[in-house]
C-alpha cells in the first residue's frame, strides 16, 4: 500500500509537464528545500546535463555541468548541504521515483534531484526519495531518457525546465528569500543596464566627425576652422597653363566692364554639330526602315506569284487546262451560297415548304407531292387485298404471289415485301371464362380501401365492449 502523499508540484519542461506528488510528511526538509527553492525560481531555465538510459535522468544544476548546486539552509550569506532523509518504506520498487542526488557520500543534498526510468533497488539507502510521477506524464520523462547523448552522458539537445508551478502547498510558513516575479525582474534590469554601459561605450569610443555641419552648440571656441571638402571632377585646362613661368597675354589686357554679347543671326557651329548629327541619324533610320518595307513586300509579292505558277501548274497536269482568264474570272467570281443554305434547301425540297400565291396574293402550300404519295399507298393498298387475299394452304403458311419483278430476277434480293399490307388483326370471341379466372385468382387491393374497414372494425369492437360494461353495471 503506497504512503498518502501531501503536497503537488508541475514542472513545465521542452518535453512536456511533469506533475509530482510529495512525500512531506516523511521528508519534510527535502520537500521544504524543493519547494522554497522553486518559489525562488532558482530551477527556471535549468537542462537536464545528465542521462542515463534506462536508468534516470538528472537536472537541478543552474551550472549545468553537474558540479554546482545549492540550498536554502546556511543562511543567506553561504549555503550548506543538509542531511539525508531516509524512510524504509520508501523504495525505488519502479519508474517514476524522484530523489536527491549527492556526491557520493551521505549528507550532501544540494538542489540536484533525480527521476528513474526503471526499478533502482541499487538506489535504496544511498538518496533520499521525495516524489513520485503521477499518471501519463511518466512518458514525457521517458521521451527525454530516449534522447541523443553525448560524452559524459550529456544530451547533445538538453530540455530545459521552463518553470515549476505549487499546485499543493504542505509549508504554509515558508518565506522565500525572493519570489520567482521578483527574480525575472532583476533579471530584465540587469539586461537593461547591460545595454546602456553597451550603448555608452560605443558612444564614447566613437569619433567626432568635424566635417559635418553643426549649429554651433557643441563646436569648440578654440578649434581651428575647418573647411568642407569639395566634392565633384576637378577640372583641368592644360591651355591656360604657362610652361616658360610667365603669365598668358589675355590676363595683362584690359577687361570691358560689360561681357560681350553674341551677334544676332550668329550660331555657333560646334553647337550646331550636335544637332545635324542627329538629323542626319534620324534620315538614315528612315531610309533604312523604307528599304526594309520595300524589300518585304516584294518578297510577299514573288510569292505570291511563285504560288499562283504552282497551282497554274497543277491545274495543267489534272487536265483542267485552265487559262489565265478562267483564273481571274474564278477569283472575281461572287460569293456561292454556304453548305448550310445548300442543304437546308435540298431539305426542303417536295415537303410542302414552296408555297404559291392564290389569286387573292395568298401563299397557299403546295400539298401536291404529299397527295399523289397518299392515292400511291392507297393504290398499292387495294392491289395487295386483290392479288393477295387472306387464304392459308393446308400446311397453315400463308399463300402469296410472287410479281412478275420478282419472277424475272429471282436471283436479286430486293427489299420489296408487301406482305404485311394484306394482315389482319383477329381476337377470339370472349366467352367469359377469362374473366372469371382473372377476378378468381388475382385481387386487387386498395391501401384506402383495407385502412377504412380496419377503423371500421376497430369501432365495433371498442362499441362492443362498451355495451357489456354497461351490461356488467346494470347486473350489480
Amino acid at each position: 500500500m503506497a504512503l498518502p502523499t501531501n503536497g503537488r508540484v508541475i514542472i513545465d519542461t521542452t518535453v512536456g509537464e511533469i506533475d509530482i506528488e510529495l512525500w512531506s510528511k516523511e521528508t519534510p526538509k527535502t520537500c521544504r528545500n524543493f519547494i522554497t527553492l522553486a518559489l525562488e525560481g532558482y530551477y527556471d531555465g535549468v537542462i537536464f546535463h545528465r542521462v542515463v538510459p534506462g536508468f534516470l535522468v538528472q537536472t537541478g544544476d543552474r551550472t549545468g555541468t553537474g558540479g554546482g548546486g545549492e540550498s536554502i539552509y546556511g543562511g543567506a550569506s553561504s549555503t550548506q548541504p543538509f542531511e539525508d532523509e531516509i524512510h524504509p518504506r520508501l523504495r525505488f520498487a519502479h519508474r517514476g521515483i524522484v530523489a536527491m542526488a549527492n556526491n557520493g557520500t551521505k549528507n550532501s543534498n544540494d538542489s540536484q534531484f533525480i527521476i528513474t526510468l526503471d526499478r533502482a533497488d541499487e538506489l535504496h539507502g544511498k538518496h533520499t526519495l521525495f516524489g513520485r510521477c503521477m499518471g501519463d506524464t511518466i512518458y514525457n520523462v521517458m521521451k527525454i531518457g530516449e534522447m541523443e547523448l553525448g560524452e559524459n552522458e550529456r544530451p547533445v539537445y538538453p530540455p530545459k525546465i521552463k518553470s515549476i508551478r505549487i499546485v499543493d502547498n504542505p509549508f504554509d510558513d515558508i518565506v522565500p528569500r525572493i519570489t520567482a516575479a521578483e527574480k525575472r525582474a532583476q533579471q530584465r534590469a540587469r539586461e537593461a543596464a547591460q545595454k546602456e554601459r553597451e550603448e555608452a561605450e560605443r558612444r564614447k569610443g566613437a569619433k567626432k566627425n568635424v566635417a559635418l555641419l553643426s549649429f554651433g552648440e557643441d563646436e569648440d571656441p578654440n578649434a581651428e576652422p575647418v573647411s568642407l571638402p569639395k566634392k565633384g571632377k576637378g577640372i583641368a585646362r592644360p591651355d591656360l597653363m604657362d610652361t616658360t613661368g610667365q603669365l598668358p597675354d589675355f590676363i595683362n589686357k584690359p577687361t570691358t566692364s560689360q561681357p560681350s554679347k553674341p551677334i544676332a543671326g550668329s550660331t555657333n557651329p560646334a553647337d550646331d554639330r550636335p544637332k545635324k548629327k542627329k538629323e542626319e541619324d534620324i534620315t538614315k533610320i528612315r531610309e533604312k526602315h523604307a528599304q526594309e518595307l520595300a524589300s518585304s513586300a516584294n518578297v510577299r509579292k514573288t510569292e505570291i506569284a511563285n504560288l499562283e505558277a504552282e497551282i497554274r501548274s497543277l491545274q495543267k497536269r489534272r487536265g483542267g487546262g485552265d487559262s489565265d482568264d478562267e483564273l481571274e474570272a474564278m477569283r472575281k467570281q461572287k460569293k456561292t451560297k454556304s453548305y448550310l443554305e445548300e442543304e437546308l434547301a435540298r431539305y426542303s425540297k417536295g415537303r410542302g415548304l414552296h408555297s404559291k400565291r392564290d389569286a387573292g396574293g395568298k401563299r397557299v402550300k403546295d400539298e401536291s407531292n404529299v397527295l399523289a404519295a397518299l392515292n400511291a399507298f392507297r393504290g398499292k393498298l387495294a392491289r395487295v387485298e386483290v392479288e393477295m387475299p387472306d387464304a392459308e394452304d393446308g400446311d397453315g403458311k400463308d399463300t402469296e404471289k410472287e410479281g412478275p419483278a420478282l419472277a424475272d430476277d429471282p436471283g436479286i434480293e430486293v427489299d420489296d415485301d408487301a406482305g404485311f399490307l394484306s394482315h389482319a388483326l383477329h381476337f377470339p370471341k370472349d366467352d367469359g371464362e377469362e374473366t372469371m379466372k382473372a377476378e378468381r385468382d388475382y385481387e386487387v387491393i386498395d391501401p384506402r380501401v383495407r385502412g377504412a374497414r380496419a377503423k371500421e372494425e376497430e369501432r365495433q369492437r371498442k362499441k362492443q365492449q362498451r355495451e357489456k360494461q354497461g351490461r356488467g353495471r346494470n347486473r350489480y
